[in-house]
């Protein structure tokens, strides 16, 4: 394989606003005191957060023709991610959001679908997608144009050559399911949060949703917890959990698609899971304490160096579910 790892889908242009406290009324203007630009989305968070760790990073996706996409392609370049695999659609305009981000680190945002809902990728094209060790799909539920079928084939392609292959979501009801499934069985690493894996399965308990998952095909589930950290259940019976470090997060923008990055990280560099899962935990919870999508995160040593000196939060597990 060239490279480490592939990040193929949600792709957006964000504009983010810090701290939001409203929208003033009329034509009113209030100030904040942050403004920034990011390259966010479940594939493009998590391509230019590995890349800042290291891996050698394919982007797979899609932009428009227009500023947008011409400042996301640069800004993956410059991180360099290979953006070989990157298309530009005429007549679609790039995913973007206005992100309005709260001093809790909460964020409301008014988003663009565009290009992540109309990109295809020919079976033609299938090899020189997955052409990395890791393969992750994120943000099953937005990609029109290739989720259910073309999605499922495109996984199944990435398992036979031989990928070890991520999911990640964007899903807001049990509506999203059928899309999910269709890749479940070609998945290694499921990682949704757990409102979306409530969403999904219709269900709540963390056993019960895994154990749904499980049947559905997944090899293994790491449900991301917020600020109770992460819960990790394979198949071969092997179940942990690791609290969330204590942070005071400025934006949560991002955070579970840099822990997918760390998931990949962790797992290329052969850390065992609770090692993996702490990683991938730290990685996330640098990223809550910069404004956008990677923000925190500077390199593999900082990440590092961070999850062996920051404490974490007290709590147990129950706190989400059972």
């Amino acid at each position: 394989m060239d490279h480490d790892y592939a990040a193929m889908g949600f792709y957006t242009f964000d504009c983010l606003g810090w701290p939001f406290t409203g929208a003033p009324p009329g034509g009113g203007t209030y100030f904040i005191d942050e403004l920034t630009m990011a390259v966010s989305g479940a594939a493009g968070t998590a391509a230019i957060a590995a890349a800042r760790v290291g891996l050698d990073t394919v982007a797979v996706g899609a932009v428009g023709r227009d500023l947008m996409g011409d400042w996301v392609m640069t800004r993956l370049a410059s991180f360099g991610v290979d953006t070989e695999q990157m298309q530009r659609l005429d007549g679609v305009p790039t995913s973007s959001s206005i992100v309005t981000t709260r001093k809790d680190g909460s964020r409301p945002a008014l988003h663009l679908r565009g290009a992540t809902g109309a990109f295809q990728i020919a079976e033609a094209d299938f090899d020189r997608v997955t052409n990395a060790k890791i393969f992750h799909l994120g943000g099953v539920g937005l990609m029109d144009a290739m989720d259910g079928p073309r999605n499922a084939a495109l996984m199944a392609h990435a398992k036979a050559r031989g990928c070890i292959t991520t999911v990640d979501v964007f899903a807001g009801s049990k509506d999203d399911l059928p899309d999910v499934a269709a890749v479940l069985p070609h998945t290694d690493y499921f990682i949704p949060s757990i409102e979306e894996a409530e969403a999904l399965s219709g269900l709540s308990g963390l056993e019960r949703m895994v154990n749904f998952f499980l049947d559905q095909g997944a090899q293994c589930c790491i449900f991301t917890l917020g600020e109770h950290g992460a819960y990790y259940h394979h198949r071969d019976g092997t179940r942990l959990h690791v609290p969330a470090f204590d942070i005071v997060p400025k934006c949560t923008c991002g955070c579970g698609d840099v822990f997918n990055a760390g998931i990949a990280t962790a797992v290329l560099r052969g850390m065992p899971p609770r090692e993996a899962l702490r990683f991938a935990s730290a990685m996330s919870a640098l990223n809550a304490t910069g404004l956008g999508s990677q923000a925190g995160v500077e390199n593999f040593d900082q990440v590092v160096d961070f999850m062996n000196s920051c404490p974490t939060r007290p709590g147990e597990l129950v706190a989400v579910g059972g």
